[in-house]
């Protein structure tokens, strides 16, 4: 019998006690004199913990027992109500905050080696003059090269505190000996704005990834550039986006409502009440928005998007978005771990819950995109599911529902080319990325000569490209692999790979875009066509 099977009704037992447990604890109506008093309850849990570790026949890590106990009652609440081990607490710390202290590098693990794909710009790498195509052996003598290795190790090594400095030794081709370079290390932004360039004269495009504490300064950064250079529309892309702070969806909403205009409201399960208002700090409130969303546009994306579309602000495009209306606060549990516990449930302007249904367990929750998929609504507007006795009106008479995520005011079907399930596994998995790193070592200075601005409007990837993609592909995959279908979505690839190798900033995506149709219909809208 195995040792899972073995002690499940162990495990069951400390469920059932420390659900009493972290259950009192986090019962907001109690008093904090009530809260911490004695309770037999948890009385037992202690007394059953203590029992286990000082009595029971083996070794258990009692530990590890609370931690599948805490995320086992948190299943049973909602589906995005989570724990948060210690050990994980300082990544989510950081991408939440938007920044990380180390050397400013994007770098791939290439044949057990870190391999420089670029140094962020005016980041402490770039400064001390680590290239492109840079192999760092070492750091401060301990190796970083090696099958035993992975990436976690790396970024530990190369992390430290503010300011101080770590030795890089660096192979770069065609040096006849190993460099060495001394970097100070700095705080290296998490970027959340992608990018943000021009698609017209008129029409500005940015492209939000989440919404961490940053978030607002980047989008804020982006949009006065975008207006310096004579922005009257924008479009903000939530395509992917899961979500974030909510403070800083309402900071960026902001920017487009009029004064007093309501942006959302929370109510908790007491039935408490905290409206969200418009103020007059918003510089963009005469221009024309759009919003691109997706059924992977969740949370703050969908404040966003809620709030401008009952304020009859701005046209919403693309696909329903995911459905999540559930607000959820950061918890400290005292051990260096934390929960995100869900506290109240959110509202867009018209009164509408957005969070769509959860009674049937986090599989099925999870597992809807399938369902969307199989149902055709991706692909047409009409095969959505709507609830009649959720229907709200804005006020200027548009009609829109609650129940399950944001409906678009123009419907634009999943693009079966450019989102090939194939084509976005590659991706993902960073073979575009390996392929084209390979194919800038063989002659970096070949793009010397080419601009940003020159690459994106005329730089043409051959058909020679595609072949050895292929090739490259065939070489690392039992079965052969061929893009006869799929011919020019793959330059396209190759050619925002090759841009974001070359240039980063957004570059990935400016390439992209061109032949992105939910784009091309926002630039269509943007002329009045």
């Amino acid at each position: 019998m195995s040792f899972q099977k073995k002690y499940i009704p162990l495990v069951l037992g400390v469920a059932i006690a420390a659900g009493i447990f972290i259950g009192g604890k986090l019962d907001f109506n109690d008093s904090r004199d009530k809260l911490f008093s004695t309770n037999s309850k948890k009385d037992k849990l202690n007394r059953l913990i203590d029992y286990i570790e000082y009595d029971y026949v083996d070794d258990i890590n009692t530990d590890s027992i609370v931690d599948v106990t805490v995320n086992g009652i948190l299943e049973n609440l909602d589906p995005h109500s989570v724990y948060i081990p210690k050990e994980d607490m300082q990544r989510v710390a950081e991408e939440m905050k938007g920044d990380f202290v180390g050397i400013g590098v994007s770098f791939y693990t290439y044949k057990d080696t870190i391999a420089v794909i670029r140094a962020i710009e005016n980041g402490p790498s770039d400064k001390a003059g680590i290239q492109g195509g840079d192999r760092i052996l070492l750091a401060d003598g301990d190796t970083l090269y090696g099958n035993k290795l992975d990436d976690g190790d790396i970024i530990n090594k190369l992390k430290g505190e503010i300011n101080s400095k770590v030795k890089l030794t660096v192979y770069r081709r065609g040096e006849p000996k190993l460099l060495e370079f001394t970097v100070k290390r700095g705080k290296i932004p998490i970027k959340s704005v992608d990018a943000a360039y021009m698609l017209t004269d008129e029409l500005g495009y940015i492209k939000i990834n989440r919404f961490a504490e940053s978030t607002y300064k980047e989008f804020k950064v982006g949009l006065d550039k975008l207006k310096g250079l004579g922005a009257t529309q924008i479009a903000i892309d939530l395509r992917g986006n899961p979500g974030g702070f909510l403070s800083i969806a309402e900071k960026i909403v902001d920017e487009f409502l009029e004064d007093d205009k309501l942006i959302l409201f929370t109510k908790n399960k007491r039935g408490d009440i905290d409206k969200s208002f418009a103020t007059s700090k918003g510089d963009f409130e005469n221009g024309k928005v759009y919003v691109l969303i997706d059924e992977n546009s969740a949370s703050a994306s969908e404040i966003v998007a809620g709030a401008l579309q009952d304020n009859d602000k701005g046209t919403i495009i693309g696909r329903r978005s995911y459905g999540k209306g559930l607000v959820q606060r950061e918890m400290d549990l005292g051990d260096g771990s934390a929960v995100r516990l869900t506290v109240s449930r959110y509202y867009t302007p018209t009164g509408r819950s957005i969070q769509r249904p959860y009674d049937h367990g986090n599989k099925d929750y999870y597992d809807e995109y399938f369902e969307r998929l199989d149902s055709g609504e991706l692909l047409d507007p009409e095969k959505i599911q709507v609830d009649d006795s959720l229907k709200f009106t804005t006020p200027k008479g548009k009609v829109v529902y609650g129940g399950g995520g944001i409906i678009p005011d123009v419907f634009v079907p999943l693009d079966k080319s450019m989102q090939n399930e194939t084509l976005s596994f590659l991706q993902r998995r960073g073979f575009f990325g390996n392929f084209v790193f390979e194919e800038l070592e063989q002659d970096r200075h070949k793009y010397d000569g080419i601009s940003r601005q020159d690459f994106v409007n005329d730089f043409e990837v051959g058909d020679d490209l595609v072949f050895a993609f292929q090739d490259y592909l065939n070489l690392r995959s039992d079965s052969k692999v061929t893009f006869v279908a799929y011919h020019d979505e793959v330059k396209q690839y190759i050619k925002a790979t090759l841009a974001d190798q070359l240039f980063g900033n957004g570059a990935f995506d400016e390439v992209y875009n061109q032949r992105d149709i939910v784009v091309e219909e926002v630039v269509r809208l943007s002329k009045g066509e």
